[in-house]
């Protein structure tokens, strides 16, 4: 995919995961679109890989999704397991359970506009706003590139590096550990929230689920986490001794995943430059799912650069997404109670209409 062949663009979009894609979806309504990604496409990232009803809706546009896409139990329930009480709560809360990397190789396929310039192996290295326009400077495989566009959108994640060069401050990261464990037989269809007590203060949860004849078994650490490594090691022995069909682990991923706790968490971008997704803060504190919130405000930021000048878009990109914003304030006011050691104690005792009520809403 070489190099932007244009040296101006109406669009650009930094990051070509389910934020940037439907970013260039719409913003391609308006004229050129360059779509680049810094990781060789299809990109891999680490995921548990859950599609809620709010995702499955932002694609319905597409049509179904494919086979290859979907791994089986095709659909999972999350289940609140407090582990040392031996308390599991099951709820209604169902998602679709989908290969990640397969699910953002079939969105580029699909809803990306063949008039959409995508380039990959491209690093965004910085970017200028001048009175009427915006200078982009990449890293391509071609060596170094300057672009221009009316519109900048950053869609590159957890670190993304619109954000730092916009000056606007960065959420902290969770660090997450993810294991990729051979199956010996199946376990039950469960999107499982584990919750331990013996792994160490630093230690949010850790989740099981099923992926055909694997299992991601994960575990999400508070910044700043020592020794996650080992820590992870101490889950897996814990979950292996209760669940035989956990086989060898064939491969350990690291990632970052957002820590918003703040109202400054949320920057829906400056001037001509617009964030989404996680670039913007855009991530259930509560639940972690970013996948929802990345389809919709990747939409609306695409709409916004579409239907107004480009001095115009931000403004009308925040009001579209206020509701976005106060559903997320709404769930950072949560988090204390739903992190504490108390909070945790009460959802195994809670009725299970109002634990399935309560997860519903986070």
């Amino acid at each position: 995919m070489g190099a932007p062949v244009l040296s101006r663009y109406d669009t650009v979009i930094i990051g070509a995961g389910p934020a940037g894609i439907m970013a260039a979806w719409k913003a391609s309504r308006r004229g050129d679109v360059l779509l680049v990604d810094a990781s060789e496409l299809p990109r891999h990232k680490s995921c548990g890989g859950m599609l809620n009803q709010a995702s499955r809706d932002y694609l319905k546009p597409f049509g179904t999704l494919p086979d290859e896409v979907t791994l089986s139990p095709g659909t999972v329930r999350f289940r609140f397991v407090d582990w040392d009480r031996a308390i599991r709560r099951e709820t209604s809360l169902e998602f679709l359970n989908v290969d990640r990397v397969a699910f953002d190789e079939w969105l580029l396929r699909v809803a990306v506009p063949p008039g959409v310039e995508v380039v990959d192996s491209c690093v965004l290295e910085t970017f200028a706003e001048l009175h009427d326009n915006v200078v982009v400077t990449l890293e391509t495989s071609n060596g170094p590139q300057t672009v221009s566009c009316d519109n900048l959108i950053g869609a590159d994640g957890a670190r993304s590096a619109v954000r730092r060069a916009l000056g606007v401050g960065s959420a902290a990261s969770y660090v997450t550990l993810q294991d990729h464990v051979r199956l010996e037989g199946d376990i039950p269809p469960y999107f499982d929230c584990i919750y331990m007590r013996g792994i160490g203060d630093d230690h949010a949860y850790s989740y099981v689920v099923q992926k055909g004849g694997h299992a991601l078994v994960g575990s999400v650490f508070y910044p700043k986490a020592v020794r996650p490594w080992e820590k992870q090691d101490l889950v897996l022995a814990k979950l292996r001794a209760a669940m035989p069909q956990l086989g060898v682990s064939e491969k350990r991923e690291a990632a970052a995943a957002l820590y918003v706790r703040r109202r400054e968490d949320l920057v829906e971008g400056r001037g001509r430059v617009l964030l989404a997704g996680e670039a913007a803060g855009f991530m259930s504190p509560t639940s972690g799912e970013g996948i929802s919130t990345a389809l919709g405000s990747g939409l609306l930021a695409g709409e916004a650069v579409a239907a107004h000048s480009p001095e115009e878009a931000l403004a009308a990109y925040r009001r579209a997404m206020d509701g976005t914003a106060r559903d997320l304030r709404r769930r950072m006011r949560w988090l204390p109670i739903v992190e504490s050691r108390t909070g945790k104690y009460f959802a195994g005792l809670m009725p299970l209409a109002l634990v399935d009520k309560i997860t519903h809403r986070l």
